[in-house]
């Protein structure tokens, strides 16, 4: 009788959890049986992993009584990433590998027929995991590049299941992954200096970035929502090295290739016809979702409207948050989702309210009922509301919009630090303690500003959006203080949710 243990990670959530794969052999009637929840992918390993090692001419243990046991048992396994830790196991409980060669391992990998190793997804979260506790990481060479991301971890990869056999007993080593080059701030965006005219909305765009608020732009079709919002990218400043690895992990559970774009913020632009598990995460095996794939970034939702009510609601909680929670009748997920919502839509069911050419002929039920597809709630979420209108068309290249990227990046960047400094966070981010920390105001504007949220039939939480955007366009003047100019535009940012004044 003998026992091997070697470790592996699932693929639920950022933070992989651990799965032990307990391989025993004992005298008996020759049977193979592999328990603790796996799915159709997972025990159809068992086929795959005699395949391998018979061609790889390895011995299978056919006359033992093979028992396979994947801990904890109440974790549902999907996929063959537990092929290699399943045959590295029956290695070391029938003597083909010493006993002690995956103490300080872990194991990652699916098997071809032939023994190659195939990718799986999840490597990165791995590899993080592994640097936290210190382990070595094993996996197929495809996925090298990919764990390669993390520093400070030992990283194997091989082709074959043979290279990893004579590496683990010490006949042909395989040397470490190094680890992958610094983080480039270079990012291949769209230039802001495209978008022509529109000074309002690049104004808000600058704003809404300097302080990671929440925009949302209304107008006609045509008039460059679409074009602003896929700008933003472009101005906002490189991600940190744990902000970059946090993305990286998030698109390797997703399955997802990250390198060709590293390490760029993402850009999610989700279809309106999103589901609710698409677009906030979840399903019967839960998913981070597109609010989740947006972490770090910005989620682009164009034709808000369109979206189903109840799909936008999800998006209340996320929004105050940061993380979206999941849970299910036999375990309760957390996702990241600090994502930056920038929205677009229409004035109305034909878009051309307030157009000059009058070819809009929407009641005000149906403009009414329009917007009263989105609740007062979502709408006290989203710090600026701003609307666009169409301005006259040039093809000429000299009438290329100022400011471009570069100068508008350097504006968001000085903000930022200069809000960093002062409370640590960014101002979308300031709870209400902190509010009336960083957000005083003179007794002259305070008494103004009460006059003005109560005119506009503001509600507490718009009035307090309304405060920390005033704070962020004192930061872009580098302004100790919030001024009456910077609380009169931040009100001006409010522009869906007035009441008619009297």
């Amino acid at each position: 009788m003998s026992l091997a243990i070697v470790y592996s990670r699932a693929k639920l959530g950022i933070q992989a959890p651990p799965v032990t794969v307990e391989v025993h052999l004992a005298n008996g009637m020759p049977s193979l049986t592999l328990v603790g929840m796996p799915e159709t992918a997972v025990r159809e390993s068992k086929d795959r992993v005699r395949s391998a090692l018979q061609n790889a001419r390895l011995d299978f243990p056919s006359l033992k009584r093979i028992t396979i046991n994947l801990a904890p048992a109440d974790l549902p396994k999907e996929g063959g990433r537990f092929d290699l830790a399943i045959a590295l196991g029956l290695l070391v409980a029938s003597g083909q590998l010493p006993a002690d060669c995956l103490q300080h391992c872990e194991v990652l990998g699916e098997l071809a027929l032939s023994g190659e190793l195939r990718p799986v997804q999840g490597v990165l979260p791995a590899a993080l995991a592994c640097r936290e506790q210190q382990r070595s990481l094993l996996i197929p060479r495809a996925n090298a590049a990919e764990a390669a991301l993390v520093p400070g971890v030992h990283i194997i990869a091989a082709e074959h299941l043979l290279e990893l056999c004579e590496h683990l007993r010490g006949e042909q080593e395989l040397p470490a992954v190094p680890a992958s080059a610094q983080l480039s701030d270079h990012q291949a965006n769209a230039d802001l200096a495209d978008v022509q005219g529109q000074a309002q909305a690049k104004r808000a765009l600058i704003v809404a970035a300097a302080g990671s608020h929440n925009l949302l732009l209304f107008g006609p079709p045509g008039t460059g929502k679409t074009l602003l919002a896929s700008r933003l990218p472009g101005i906002l400043p490189p991600l940190a090295e744990h902000e970059a690895l946090e993305v990286a992990a998030i698109q390797s559970v997703c399955g997802r290739e990250m390198l060709e774009r590293w390490p760029s913020r993402p850009f999610r632009a989700p279809h309106h016809g999103a589901s609710a598990a698409a677009l906030v995460g979840g399903g019967s095996q839960p998913r981070p979702g597109e609010i989740s794939q947006a972490h770090q970034g910005v989620l682009f939702l164009d034709e808000l409207p369109e979206f189903d009510r109840k799909v936008l609601e999800m998006l209340r909680e996320p929004l105050e948050s940061g993380v979206i929670h999941v849970a299910r009748a036999r375990e309760q997920l957390t996702f990241p989702a600090r994502f930056q919502l920038i929205a677009a839509m229409n004035p109305c069911p034909c878009g051309y309210q307030g157009d000059p050419s009058g070819r809009c002929n929407c009641s005000p039920e149906q403009i009414q009922r329009y917007r009263s597809k989105l609740s007062g709630p979502l709408l006290d979420r989203i710090d600026l509301h701003l609307g666009m209108h169409n301005e006259p068309f040039s093809l000429s290249a000299q009438t290329l919009g100022k400011p471009d990227s570069r100068e508008a990046a350097a504006q968001v960047a000085r903000a930022r630090d200069y809000q960093l400094q002062r409370q640590g966070c960014l101002n979308a981010h300031l709870d209400l303690a902190a509010v009336r920390e960083h957000c005083q105001l003179g007794k002259e504007d305070e008494g103004w500003l009460e006059q003005a949220v109560e005119r506009l039939g503001l509600s507490r939480r718009a009035s307090h959006r309304a405060l920390k955007v005033a704070r962020t366009l004192a930061d872009l003047e580098q302004q100790p203080q919030i001024g009456r100019a910077q609380l009169a535009e931040a009100l001006q940012y409010r522009q869906l949710d007035r009441q008619p004044v009297s």
